[in-house]
């Protein structure tokens, strides 16, 4: 009764809610039951309720390989990265920005590093190879400059990772930064006054006011980034790597993994049943590392 009374209560707020309820539904919710491909012999004829149930024998061709492993890390260690220099840089450029008086050139310091967040994976990709490439590349043509070898970096794998966290961090940064500097505006300078009046420096106010102040933000870009950590942009590994196998030790992820299994496959159930994995993961550490969160900061959980 109390649910019914509170329904007519605040009638007209849950009818704003609809549209967006009905959003999470169509789009959310009811795609789960795709899931349970992961769990039969899918064949199109059949489709998802007639297909014959096999359990968990598509999970075999996944875990029975040698591959799940080197996938799973490597989604894991790049997101990792991502995530740690992603965020740390921003938050470095935020409290660089913050500190900017002049208005015209902290709108157009803004400007500058958020502007490679539009640009399209396809055009980075471009970007990078006429950077990286063995013939003319950027790179190549400097070290030749200096008297040493060109190096083939499309076929060495141990340096991509750091590859592909320079390019991460310099196309996010700075859209990241932008949530940091709102969070830091928000901040009262009565803060910062009282400071100043005891003769702390900016250095101890950024490190005694702003970052404290700015935790919970932090926290919690931290952990949607955690909670996608099993997620690997597939529109950027794909688009900068391609099905280039000379790398895959150290870029092959979960989601260019799911692809070539199905491309070559053509199965929709084992490809399936690798991405019901990367979900249970990406589950399974969004939930510890909340708990961790609020052991730190109790107000900081996302649930």
């Amino acid at each position: 009764m109390s649910f019914i009374r509170e329904i007519t209560k605040n009638k007209y707020l849950y009818l704003l809610a609809l549209p967006g309820l009905a959003f999470l539904i169509v789009f959310a919710y009811i795609p789960l039951s795709g899931h349970l491909i992961a769990f039969k012999k899918y064949r199109l004829a059949d489709g998802l309720w007639g297909s014959k149930f096999v359990g968990f024998d598509n999970f075999k061709f996944f875990f029975m390989s040698a591959d799940w492993y080197k996938v799973t890390f490597n989604t894991a260690f790049l997101n990792g990265l991502f995530l740690i220099f992603g965020l740390g840089i921003a938050l470095i450029l935020a409290l660089f920005l913050n500190e900017i008086r002049h208005a015209l050139f902290k709108k157009l310091a803004q400007s500058f590093i958020f502007m490679p967040y539009f640009i399209s994976w396809l055009v980075v990709s471009m970007m990078a190879f006429a950077f990286l490439n063995t013939t003319d590349g950027m790179v190549n043509h400097t070290l030749e400059a200096y008297g040493a070898e060109k190096v083939n970096w499309y076929l060495k794998a141990e340096v991509w990772p750091a590859f592909l966290t320079l390019i991460y961090v310099w196309k996010f940064a700075g859209y990241y930064s932008i949530i940091f500097l709102a969070a830091i505006t928000g901040i009262s300078g009565e803060y910062y006054e009282s400071a100043r009046i005891d003769g702390a420096t900016r250095f101890q106010q950024i490190i005694h006011i702003t970052i404290p102040l700015i935790r919970s933000v932090v926290i919690v870009l931290g952990l949607l980034g955690v909670g996608r950590i099993f997620y690997g942009d597939f529109g950027m590994i794909y688009g900068i790597i391609g099905d280039n196998s000379a790398l895959y030790s150290t870029t092959d992820v979960i989601d260019t993994y799911t692809y070539r299994a199905l491309r070559v496959l053509s199965d929709f159930s084992k490809s399936s049943a690798v991405v019901l994995y990367q979900s249970v993961m990406g589950l399974i550490t969004i939930l510890i590392f909340n708990q961790i969160a609020k052991k730190i900061d109790k107000d900081s959980g996302l649930f």
